[in-house]
């Protein structure tokens, strides 16, 4: 199974999942993308297996995940301060996987039937979706 952590800026989403995924589920290998280094190393000592950064890993592994897990601007063009660039909102978007998105108010984008929880809330319950989908 091919899990895939995005992120961009520090990587502070990322990492608490990578965190948490490695955490309850210690054998699921984790591959982080970040839009840049710095989310990319942030995810690495996290835990994360393997690692890579920029626009053509979040193409390339994209293409044949199962699940990709990340804030919600990683399927949204010019998100994280405008790193995420429209092919790679692209390729996460057209990704045949299972995606596992983190809602934030700062990509000024409401979901309706959301609750109002902590970051860490909302990575649990990511979590427990992956639990749901491996096992």
């Amino acid at each position: 199974m091919k899990v895939i952590v995005i992120d961009g800026q520090g990587g502070k989403i990322g990492t608490s999942i990578v965190k948490q995924l490695k955490q309850n589920l210690p054998e699921l290998e984790v591959l982080a993308i970040g839009a840049n280094s710095i989310a990319t190393s942030s995810m690495l000592k996290a835990g994360a297996d393997f690692g890579a950064s920029g626009e053509n890993p979040v193409k390339v592994n994209c293409r044949d995940a199962d699940i990709i897990i990340g804030p919600m601007g990683i399927m949204l063009a010019d998100s994280l301060l405008g790193e995420v660039t429209p092919a790679m909102a692209q390729a996460v978007t057209q990704s045949p996987a299972q995606k596992i998105l983190i809602p934030s108010n700062k990509c000024k984008v409401a979901v309706a039937g959301t609750r109002d929880l902590s970051l860490n809330e909302y990575i649990q319950l990511a979590i427990e979706q992956v639990r749901d989908i491996i096992l």
